[in-house]
């Protein structure tokens, strides 16, 4: 951002941080305190910003600011911007004759992670300065973190596009099926079948494809679908069907279906299992702590395959 970043205060804050301690703050005194600065010189700074850009960043209320459409563009761009500047700092000063330093991975919601996360125990116990550092959003989050490099990987459902990204698959299936009470007539099933979808009032995830995948069946076999809502997290979607107001298509493992829990999970035969795959961007300069978990990963993936 700031368009001309060598305008720095003295003290070498940069007009983002500025333009972003004010947009936290959404008070022009507070940030002003924040940032140790006076506050006609803070305001004055916010103003030249706006000048250079020729639009208005915020709407100035009695007590309180708030972004406008290009402010929280802004705000979007510069907190990318800051955190790739810091992740960029750190992999420059970490000592060469050391491997320490952060790990930056996303994921979707799927027990192969836990195949991800042996790999990183294994290389923390040899290099115990190495961090992980990862978060979980849906695939359009993901794709677009990586494309802005705050990523080193992602964990993803297909489809991937190859042009794109580099993609190593993990030997781990997922299986598709349906969660539901345990009070309802298809829990009665030990297995579904794509009929037994028909009408009924369903929620997808919008990251794993499955309403494109079911939709791509033979005309024979597809069910009709009845797509009444959509989730993130299938954890929110196990509390639409707890509450009983659908039925949710997802992949096994992540909700827990036993003891006393008012829901079951019912595999759908049918559907091919669900690949997951580890992703890079295309060019992506590695840290050193990046490449060596990308070697690490390849050994293990390569070690599970030949015992299979």
């Amino acid at each position: 951002m700031c368009y001309n970043e060598s305008r720095r205060r003295n003290d070498g804050a940069s007009c983002t941080e500025l333009f972003l301690t004010v947009a936290r703050e959404e008070n022009i005194s507070a940030a002003a305190r924040v940032l140790h600065l006076a506050q006609p010189a803070l305001s004055r700074q916010l103003r030249d910003l706006e000048e250079e850009l020729g639009k208005a960043l915020f709407t100035r209320g009695v007590r309180r600011i708030t972004l406008t459409k290009e402010g929280r563009i802004l705000k979007c761009r510069a907190e990318h911007m800051l955190s790739l500047a810091e992740k960029t700092k750190a992999e420059i000063m970490s000592h060469a004759e050391t491997l320490e330093g952060d790990l930056y991975i996303d994921a979707g919601e799927t027990m192969g992670v836990h195949y991800l996360t042996h790999v990183v125990s294994n290389l923390h116990k040899r290099f115990p300065g190495i961090r992980l550092r990862m978060s979980s959003g849906d695939s359009l989050d993901l794709a677009n973190q990586l494309d802005s490099e705050l990523l080193d990987f992602a964990l993803l459902f297909s489809p991937i596009d190859p042009l794109k990204y580099n993609i190593l698959l993990i030997p781990y299936e997922n299986t598709w099926g349906l969660l539901m009470r345990q009070d309802d007539p298809l829990a009665g099933k030990e297995r579904l079948v794509l009929a037994d979808l028909n009408d009924l009032p369903l929620i997808v995830s919008r990251q794993y494809g499955l309403r494109q995948l079911l939709e791509n069946h033979p005309a024979e076999n597809t069910p009709r679908l009845n797509v009444v809502g959509s989730y993130s997290l299938l954890y929110n979607g196990s509390l639409m069907a707890e509450d009983g107001l659908s039925y949710v298509l997802g992949i096994d493992g992540i909700i827990n279906v036993t003891g006393n829990s008012p829901l079951c999970f019912r595999p759908i035969d049918g559907l091919p299992k669900a690949n997951m795959f580890l992703v890079w961007k295309r060019h992506h300069i590695f840290s050193r702590v990046a490449e060596k978990f990308l070697e690490e990963f390849q050994l293990a993936a390569a070690h599970e395959s030949a015992e299979r």
